[in-house]
């Protein structure tokens, strides 16, 4: 199925700087897909802690039909070893870490920060 005009929606992410993420395959869970796709496309294992938020993210085109439909499903997670070293895997164009304060001078999806700010106020003890 074509990702463009579809039938329901689908859970991924889009082309910008981004969290990892993708589409969940069948019969896994929406946390077993965090971890895999961090692994396939950072290298590294994560232990999921939380949940940070969900997005719906809808496209519609000109004569305004549903283009794109992605629901994203965010959590906070942190590397199982002390060894955060991350590589690109071959889905992912570049991988890094940047500092909070840094993000907002990326291009990135619309969204991002306020899911990065949920995210470490949910890490800090707060409401997400």
């Amino acid at each position: 199925m074509s990702r463009e005009y579809p039938d329901y929606p689908r859970v991924g992410v889009e082309g910008r700087w981004s969290l990892p993420g993708g589409l969940v395959e069948l019969g896994e869970t929406s946390v077993a897909a965090a971890r895999r796709e961090v692994e396939e496309e950072c290298g590294i294992k994560v232990r999921v802690v939380g949940l940070a938020g969900v997005v719906d993210r809808v496209t519609h085109d000109a004569d305004g039909r549903v283009r794109y439909h992605w629901v994203l499903v965010d959590y906070l997670a942190f590397p199982e070893s002390d060894d955060d070293t991350i590589m690109a895997g071959d889905d992912a164009a570049e991988v890094r870490w940047v500092p909070i304060d840094e993000v907002e001078r990326l291009l990135t999806t619309d969204g991002l920060m306020d899911m990065i700010r949920r995210a470490a106020a949910l890490a800090a003890g707060g409401a997400s």
